[in-house]
C-alpha cells in the first residue's frame, strides 16, 4: 500500500512536469523601417553578409587582424566568458537527475555511568559505551513540477548563447578598429610626405629671395615672411612623426602585442573605396547584429527568471531515498542481509508566510523582464541609427572628396604657375607663399577625407553586423 502511495505521488509529479504556470512575453514585433533613412535598397543582399576577406582585401590588415582575433585580452575574455557560461550551462542540463551522495560513518559514544542513557546501557548490554557503523547510499530529487528546473536550464541556455553574441560584438569592433587604425596610419603617411615635399618647396623659394635680396630687389620683410613658411612647414614634420609612433603604439596594442612599428605594405593613394554599398533592408539586422540578438536573448533569460520566480510559489516535491547497512558492531558491520536498511519518503512544501520575499522576487522579475523589452527596442533603434548614419557619411564624404581633388588640383598648377612667375619675375613673393600655403592645407585636407571615407566604409559594414563571420 506504501509502495502504491509513493509511485502514485511520482507519477502525478510527472504528469505536472509538463505545466507552465507562466507565460512568456514575446519580442516585440515591426521594429525595424522598411529601409534605412535617404537609402532605397534593390534587394535584400548587405554589404554586412560579405565575410570578412572578401570585404577587407589588404593581406596587411587581414594579418593584423589574424593577430588581434587571437592575442587582443578583450577577445581573449570575451572566450573565456564562453566557457564558463557553458560549464554553467552543462550544469543546468544536469537538474533533472537526482542528487545521490555516499556516506560512510563509524562512531563510538560512551555515557555517563550516572544519566539515564549510561544506566539503561550498563542494563540491557552489560557495556559502558555503544558502537555505530554505517555505509549508506541517499538519493534527493525534487519533482519539475512547476518548470522551475525547466527555466533554469532555458535561461542558461540563453545566458551561454549571450556570450556567443558578446564575443561577436567584440570582434566585429576589433576588426573595425584595427582596418580605422591602419587607415589612420597610412593617412599620417601620406601627410608626412607632403609636409616633406613641401619642405622642400619652401627651401627652394627661400634660396630664391635671398638671391633677389643680395640683387637688391627685395626687402628683408620677404626673406623674414618665407622663413615664417619654412618654419610652418617644417614644425609640422616632428608632429606627424610624432603621431605616427602614436597610432603605431596604439595599433599594437590593439592586436596584443608591445609597441613596435607596423609593416605597410600600401600606400593611401592606392587603396581603393568601395562602390555600390548596398545596406540591404533594416529587418536583416535583427538576425544579424550581435547586439540585437543579444538583447532578444536576454527577454529569453528574463523570461525564464519569472519562470522560476512564480514557480516558487507553488509547492515543491521533494523524493528521498537512502539505503545501506548499519550495525552496532563492527564484526556485523557487512553481515547481510541482518545489516542492510532502506528508507523512502516523499514530501510537498507549499511556501505560506516569507514576508512577501517570493512575491518581491516575482514582481522584480517582472520589472526587469519589461526592462528587457524596452532595451530591446532601444538596441534595434540604435543599430538602425547607426547604419544610416554610416550611409549618408559615405555618400557624403564621396562628394567632398571630388570637391576637394579638384580644389588641390587646381592648387598645383596655381603653385607651379606662381613658382615660374615669380622666377620670370613676373609675379611676388606674397604670391608664391600663398600658393605654397594653399597647396599644403588641399593636400593634408585630402588625405584626411580619403581616410575618413575608408573609415566610413568599415563603419558601415560594422554596423551592418559584418565582421564576425
Amino acid at each position: 500500500m506504501k509502495r502504491c502511495n509513493i509511485l502514485s505521488i511520482l507519477l502525478l509529479a510527472l504528469i505536472w512536469s509538463g505545466c507552465s504556470i507562466s507565460k512568456d512575453l514575446a519580442l516585440p514585433q515591426s521594429l525595424a523601417p522598411k529601409m534605412f533613412r535617404n537609402s532605397a535598397p534593390a534587394d535584400s543582399s548587405s554589404v554586412g553578409d560579405l565575410p570578412l576577406k572578401n570585404f577587407i582585401s589588404d593581406l596587411t590588415v587581414q594579418n593584423l587582424i589574424d593577430t588581434a582575433l587571437v592575442k587582443n585580452y578583450d577577445m581573449q575574455i570575451a572566450l573565456k566568458n564562453i566557457d564558463a557560461a557553458e560549464v554553467l550551462f552543462k550544469q543546468s542540463k544536469l537538474g533533472y537527475l537526482p542528487e545521490l551522495k555516499l556516506q560512510v560513518a563509524a562512531s563510538s559514544s560512551r555515557p555517563s555511568d550516572n544519566s539515564l542513557n549510561g544506566l539503561s546501557l550498563n542494563q540491557f548490554t552489560g557495556s559502558t559505551h555503544i558502537e555505530d557503523y554505517n555505509a549508506n547510499l541517499g538519493v534527493f530529487w525534487e519533482a519539475d513540477i512547476w518548470g522551475k528546473i525547466r527555466n533554469q536550464k532555458a535561461g542558461a541556455l540563453a545566458s551561454f548563447l549571450q556570450t556567443e553574441e558578446a564575443r561577436k560584438a567584440v570582434q566585429t569592433r576589433l576588426v573595425a578598429n584595427v582596418a580605422q587604425g591602419y587607415y589612420n596610419l597610412l593617412m599620417l603617411d601620406a601627410q608626412l610626405e607632403i609636409a616633406r615635399k613641401n619642405l622642400k618647396l619652401n627651401d627652394s623659394t627661400l634660396r630664391i629671395i635671398n638671391l633677389q635680396f643680395d640683387a637688391g630687389q627685395v626687402t628683408s620683410l620677404a626673406i623674414q615672411q618665407a622663413e615664417a613658411q619654412q618654419l610652418n612647414a617644417a614644425q609640422l614634420i616632428p608632429r606627424l612623426e610624432q603621431n605616427v609612433t602614436l597610432q603605431e603604439n596604439a595599433l599594437s596594442v590593439l592586436i596584443g602585442t608591445l609597441p613596435k612599428a607596423i609593416n605597410r605594405s600600401s600606400r593611401l593613394d592606392k587603396m581603393a573605396i568601395p562602390q555600390d554599398l548596398s545596406a540591404g533592408f533594416p529587418s536583416a539586422l535583427l538576425s544579424r547584429r550581435p547586439d540585437i540578438k543579444s538583447a532578444e536573448l536576454a527577454l529569453n533569460v528574463a523570461n525564464a527568471k519569472v519562470g522560476v520566480a512564480k514557480a516558487s510559489l507553488y509547492p515543491s516535491l521533494v523524493i528521498t531515498a537512502s539505503g545501506g547497512i548499519n550495525s552496532f558492531k563492527a564484526s556485523n558491520w557487512f553481515s547481510v542481509p541482518a545489516s542492510l536498511f532502506g528508507l523512502v519518503s516523499g514530501g510537498i512544501t507549499q511556501p505560506i508566510f516569507q514576508r512577501g520575499q517570493l512575491k518581491s522576487n516575482l514582481e522584480l522579475a517582472k520589472i526587469d523582464r519589461e526592462k528587457t523589452v524596452i532595451q530591446f527596442r532601444q538596441s534595434v533603434i540604435n543599430a538602425v541609427g547607426e547604419v544610416s548614419d554610416e550611409l549618408t557619411k559615405v555618400e557624403k564624404l564621396k562628394s567632398q572628396y571630388s570637391i576637394a581633388e579638384k580644389r588641390a588640383q587646381t592648387l598645383q598648377q596655381a603653385s607651379r604657375n606662381a613658382s615660374l612667375l615669380f622666377k620670370s619675375g613676373m609675379a611676388n613673393y606674397l604670391e608664391v607663399i600663398t600658393a605654397q600655403g594653399n597647396l599644403l592645407q588641399s593636400e593634408l585636407e585630402l588625405t584626411t577625407i580619403k581616410t575618413e571615407q575608408l573609415n566610413a566604409v568599415v563603419g558601415l559594414y560594422r554596423s551592418l553586423g559584418g565582421g564576425w563571420n
